[in-house]
């Protein structure tokens, strides 16, 4: 078994990994010429010579470094003179600091790095979206060393694994620990809107306000399958995929503070972890997750956002005020208000072992459902809470108001506009914890 750990560059998380089977970490200039999976306001502000410093420290302890080239889109600048000189610029300096291997989501921009920087290994990023036999093999052929499987619609579809696994012969990598909507219709808007998120000269300049990430979040609240329903793979359940030829696993998430980062390798080093499984999976940023991230509150991400000539200042109070709601901005305190028990979900892989979901409508299906009354649990008055600003902010970002502008005369003086309907599975919030656990049992 072999990890792949986001880092935040924090001084002491390479000596607090060290003990478990990390064979590299992950992570980049919070902008550069090829941007990545996150916006620049997500990650770290590392400068370059701190960069060098952690990527030395890595080496010295046997750990490699990838450096993520993710970007789903490099806004055609790879075609340009100059966007050629910035990328040989960038992947000089990653070369000249040790870096191991980088990660692409551009197939040109992996024969660029073969061609130019023969001393870098290429991963395959999970933008590239490989759900099929055909698709990674092409990305052998092409010359990837190694290819991360797009963990939305492969993670559990074992049939689909075992038929990859035989076709390649590179080293193929999972992402354990993500919590994105499985099959999300969204994500590779999404992973645009990421990619120019944080490029260095974009004309955005860094200023984004993740809507996508936001829609996923209030879907979460509103039907509790949704945190179930998603992507992720439990550290006792990794072994099912060892079984069938997959030992590499990347860890997320590199907003993340070290505590989390430690505890989230711990657990699948271990292979079990008694808790609220959303402090493995759910990006830091979140009340779930656990943990203070210095220096990442407003005012931090205030500089990408102060954009008086872009957006309404006064509109996008509305979104600190749900960011801070959602305990964006660090850890909370109390309880957390939604808590999906990790040993209430032993068992649930089972299904997925034998049958996949692509060809499955779940309100048919229903076996998340089920796992989700079970194992979920939400506190009915922080999610009519959150309901409300979420509503507020999507009217404003949806009627053109967090832009300055006025909405269409059809909307002046309208209600917010109405969240998507969904069918929900229960309400488990107000099911008590040792209740499900014994009905668990049962």
């Amino acid at each position: 078994m072999r990890f792949s750990l986001a880092t935040n560059f924090e001084d002491d998380l390479i000596e607090r990994i060290a003990p478990h089977p990390v064979r590299e970490l992950f992570g980049k200039l919070s902008s550069d010429a090829a941007g990545g999976g996150r916006a620049s306001l997500q990650i770290p502000g590392i400068g370059r010579r701190a960069a060098r410093r952690h990527v030395e420290a890595a080496r010295r302890k046997g750990i490699g470094f990838n450096y993520l080239l993710n970007a789903a889109c490099l806004d055609n600048l790879e075609f340009t003179r100059a966007g050629q000189k910035a990328l040989r610029r960038l992947l000089g300096w990653a070369v000249d600091i040790g870096v191991d291997s980088v990660t692409v989501a551009s197939p040109f921009l992996l024969r660029i790095v073969k061609a130019c920087y023969p001393s870098l290994k290429v991963r395959v990023s999970v933008f590239a979206g490989v759900d099929h036999v055909r698709k990674a093999k092409m990305w052998e052929e092409m010359g990837a060393d190694c290819v991360m499987l797009d963990s939305l619609l492969v993670n559990r579809e074992f049939d689909l694994l075992r038929a990859i696994r035989r076709s390649v012969k590179c080293e193929l990598q999972l992402l354990a620990n993500n919590n994105c909507l499985q099959s999300c219709a969204m994500s590779p808007y999404h992973m645009n809107t990421l990619a120019h998120a944080s490029q260095s000269g974009h004309h955005t300049r860094g200023f984004f306000i993740d809507w996508c990430f936001l829609q996923c979040t209030a879907m979460k609240l509103r039907d509790p399958v949704h945190f179930i329903r998603s992507e992720w793979i439990r550290p006792e359940d990794l072994h099912h995929y060892e079984a069938i030829g997959y030992d590499s696993f990347k860890i997320a998430e590199r907003g993340a503070p070290t505590d989390v980062l430690v505890r989230r390798v711990e657990a699948y080093s271990k292979r079990r972890f008694d808790g609220n499984l959303l402090d493995l999976v759910q990006a830091f940023g979140s009340r779930e997750v656990r943990g203070e991230a210095p220096g990442k509150g407003f005012f931090w991400r205030l500089r990408h956002l102060f954009r008086p000539l872009t957006v309404s200042l006064g509109r996008l109070w509305n979104v600190k005020r749900l960011a801070e709601a959602r305990g964006l901005f660090g850890g909370g305190e109390g309880p957390p208000p939604v808590h999906v028990d990790n040993r209430l979900l032993d068992g649930f892989i089972d299904r997925f072992l034998s049958t996949g979901c692509k060809e499955v409508d779940c309100e048919s299906c229903r076996y998340c459902h089920r796992w989700a009354d079970r194992a979920v649990r939400i506190d009915t008055q922080f999610r009519d809470k959150c309901e409300a600003l979420y509503r507020e902010v999507f009217d404003d970002m949806q009627s053109g108001r967090m832009w300055g502008l006025a909405p269409p005369p059809r909307l002046r003086g309208a209600p917010a506009l109405p969240s998507p309907p969904v069918q929900s599975s229960g309400n488990p919030a107000e099911i008590p914890l040792e209740r499900r656990a014994e009905e668990a049992e049962d």
